[in-house]
């Protein structure tokens, strides 16, 4: 659905048109844990991929699978649950046998389905953020609280409960971030309106729900583990654009005869940041701009579309240069920034801890002996070792993120705001 052009009109700023959750955020509410009858034939192999995959036999299910037309399905939430099943399915299905046996083809029972689906919901073919987070969660007690305990996956990947550890703690930074992003209406409408006291209480609440979000982050190394996420995990979020292990690509059948390229699972998916940045006035340097910028297509389009009205907006920025003897605005917009800085600089301590460091593991177990049984990690695809899974550099990529977030800092900021 196309969100309302905003930014031309005169009306307030709302989230109202960009399917976005007074509660939830960007999370899908409620989403479905059965498709219709119909459709049984997908969810009792989605259901399985961790043990199919595992008994080396889901690839040879899926050939077997009937061809089922994608046009029973009705809203929204049986759309997202469809392409979460179909998504699960073909990372499964590639990733079966590592990276030394993929396939060139995702046969045409997968694939057709699965193209016509991400047509209808503007998503692309792949397993995406907006698939593995958002739209792949349940409260266990329904009326419970929505913390680690009380919450399950509908669908997995190979990887145990790190997997559910991984997903669950995104979803919780997601839900973090929910404040903020509520704010943004009242900081974009402050700035319209010339109010400068709404735009300081708005970027307060901001500052505080970007703190939250680091603080959920930091759950990772208490539900994920390391080995498991590096060793296992990781391969079945990668695509096959970037990735020297599928270098061609993969050709969906029944749809294109030419082979396709996508990126496979990553936290530039995610539109919050995106939205801070535009907001915050952050400028992106070339490279990792354009890869930031191309991610936004793996998102659903009315959250797309929020970032680039974001961006249209009124620059807050500018505001507050425009009244720099405002000490309580500056403040609180340096505190956005330095709360947001904080958060990428916890982002690549995690992505260290869990890809650098095992990383450096793999080769040094490859280096001593190839007999030597190094465990998990040593079978961990080396393709992989220096990229994250979208396809990026991954360390040089957070780094240039992170270096260009403190640009934003306004020249007279004291050293004591940029250290919080």
């Amino acid at each position: 659905m196309a969100a309302a052009d905003t930014h031309q009109s005169t009306a307030p700023f709302s989230l109202d048109s960009y399917h976005v959750s007074e509660e939830l955020g960007f999370i899908l509410p409620e989403p479905l844990t059965e498709l219709p009858p119909y459709y049984q034939p997908w969810m009792d192999v989605a259901l399985r991929v961790p043990e199919l995959v595992d008994s080396h036999e889901l690839r040879s299910l899926i050939n077997k699978m009937p061809l089922l037309s994608s046009h029973f399905l009705q809203n929204h939430r049986e759309l997202r649950l469809a392409h979460l099943a179909l998504g699960v399915m073909t990372m499964g299905y590639v990733w079966q046998e590592g990276e030394k046996d993929t396939v060139d083809v995702l046969p045409r029972n997968l694939a057709v389905p699965f193209w016509e689906i991400s047509q209808r919901l503007g998503l692309p073919p792949i397993f995406t953020h907006a698939d593995g987070v958002l739209a792949n969660w349940k409260k266990k007690e329904r009326d419970g609280p929505f913390h680690m305990e009380n919450l399950e996956l509908l669908l997995s990947l190979p990887g145990g409960d790190s997997v559910r550890g991984f997903f669950m703690v995104t979803l919780l930074v997601e839900l973090a971030a929910v404040p903020a992003l509520r704010n943004i209406p009242a900081v974009i409408n402050g700035i319209r309106c010339g109010d400068s006291e709404a735009v300081v209480r708005a970027l307060d609440d901001i500052g505080r729900s970007l703190q939250d979000m680091t603080d959920a982050l930091k759950l990772m190394q208490v539900y994920v583990e390391p080995s498991v996420f590096y060793g296992i995990m990781r391969i079945y979020l990668s695509g096959w654009k970037d990735n020297p292990s599928m270098p061609n690509g993969l050709i969906y059948e029944g749809v294109r005869t030419e082979a396709m390229e996508f990126s496979g699972g990553s936290a530039a998916q995610s539109s919050l940041l995106h939205c801070f940045d535009e907001l915050l006035g952050i400028k992106h340097e070339e490279k990792s701009g354009a890869f930031l910028t191309r991610m936004r297509n793996y998102m659903p389009p009315a959250h797309k579309q929020l970032i680039e009205d974001i961006s249209l907006a009124p620059s807050l920025r500018s505001f507050v240069q425009q009244q720099q003897a405002n000490e309580r605005l500056s403040q609180a917009f340096h505190l956005c920034v330095a709360k947001l800085l904080a958060l990428r600089n916890y982002h690549i301590n995690v992505v260290s801890r869990f890809i650098t460091v095992p990383a450096a593991r793999a080769r040094q177990i490859r280096n001593q002996s190839q007999d030597c049984d190094g465990g998990i990690i040593s079978r961990a695809p080396t393709a992989l070792e220096e990229r994250g899974t979208g396809g990026s550099g991954i360390m040089i990529f957070l780094k240039t993120v992170r270096d260009q977030t403190k640009d934003a800092f306004l020249p007279e900021t004291s050293e004591d705001t940029k250290l919080v």
